[in-house]
């Protein structure tokens, strides 16, 4: 194994100096940082995470916890955390809650926290009100949106706009009777609750009323309720000539629906979904959907994180990543 001593023979210069690169001091003279840095790359030195983590009182991991792992978009977002915090050094635990509420609390309450220096956090069902009194001291960013002030740092996408832009879309396509696949009254974040009223406001912009008839509550955001939801819809008397449904995966079991029943996407039912999954890519039509800059969101995670590690005392704060309505074949 290559040392820091190896490494300071090699270059001609002291361990202290050798150190100060490694670290990235910046008092080092450029041509002594790069004749040490040529010595790293030779000798092929990689520097001892653990140690330098042990000397800062830090771990080197980072938690994130998600309602479903096998959801495509958060195995998606965990992908993409995974690869932005190894460049930053970090390695990432994966943890899922199935949504869970007492699974939920013991993870938002400290549950494992001593293992890890920060956690990015997706909850379902604790309330906001629960953040609040959460004791445990290891910084935490929530995922997802929840009505009132943050108690913590939260990143976001602004839900309500890009709802709106999704259904504004087919109003512009002419489709007059518009349904909303994935009310979810009783979980305790707001986002489905921010997709229906972006939803809401859009009829109301185009001058149409709102009808609590077409917006079709879910159990899960998974393909199955997708296609039940919109069998039911069909099965109305006055079925819909469009669906915004607020998951990708409902999306696709409404397209389903459709097809079972005897008619065609987009000529009798466009569709449009939320959150821009591969297989939405490759369905038949190809599915016109918002996709979330998940990039963004990791980044912006990893950096609050980053932030309140070095230090950073300010009150929680709200951050939104982009997000941009992706219009293909099913509308």
């Amino acid at each position: 194994m290559v040392r820091l001593s190896d490494v300071a023979v090699h270059a001609g210069v002291s361990v202290r100096t050798v150190s100060n690169v490694v670290n990235d001091f910046r008092h080092v003279a450029p041509h002594t940082r790069a004749r040490v840095q040529a010595s790293i790359d030779e000798l092929g030195y990689r520097p001892n995470m653990a140690a330098r983590n042990l000397r800062r009182g830090r771990t080197g991991l980072l938690a994130l916890v998600v309602p479903e792992i096998d959801s495509p978009y958060f195995s998606d977002l965990a992908a993409r955390t995974v690869r932005i915090a190894e460049d930053e050094g970090w390695t990432v635990l994966i943890d899922q809650t199935d949504g869970d509420p007492a699974r939920e609390r013991r993870l938002l309450h400290g549950e494992r926290s001593q293992l890890v220096d920060g956690v990015i956090f997706s909850p379902w069902s604790v309330p906001a009100q629960e953040l609040a009194s959460r004791s445990d001291a290891t910084p935490i960013v929530l995922l997802g949106e929840h009505d009132g002030a943050p108690p913590v740092d939260h990143v976001v996408i602004d839900n309500v706009r890009a709802a709106e832009e999704a259904v504004g879309h087919l109003v512009a396509r002419g489709r007059t009777a518009i349904a909303a696949i994935g009310v979810r009254p009783t979980l305790g974040n707001a986002t489905a609750h921010q997709r229906l009223l972006g939803h809401r406001r859009a009829l109301a912009t185009a001058g149409m009323e709102p009808r609590s008839d077409r917006e079709a509550p879910v159990g899960s955001l998974h393909r199955a309720e997708g296609h039940r939801a919109m069998t039911e819809l069909l099965d109305s008397l006055e079925p819909p000539d469009a669906v915004f449904c607020f998951s990708d995966q409902l999306a696709l079991g409404a397209l389903r629906a459709v097809v079972d029943a005897g008619l065609r996407v987009p000529r009798d039912v466009a569709v449009v979904g939320f959150d821009d999954i591969e297989d939405g890519r490759y369905a038949v039509p190809r599915l016109t959907t918002v996709s979330p800059d998940r990039d963004q969101i990791a980044r912006l995670a990893l950096q609050v994180l980053r932030d309140r590690l070095a230090g950073d005392d300010t009150p929680a704060r709200v951050h939104t990543a982009g997000h941009r309505l992706v219009v293909r074949e099913s509308s």
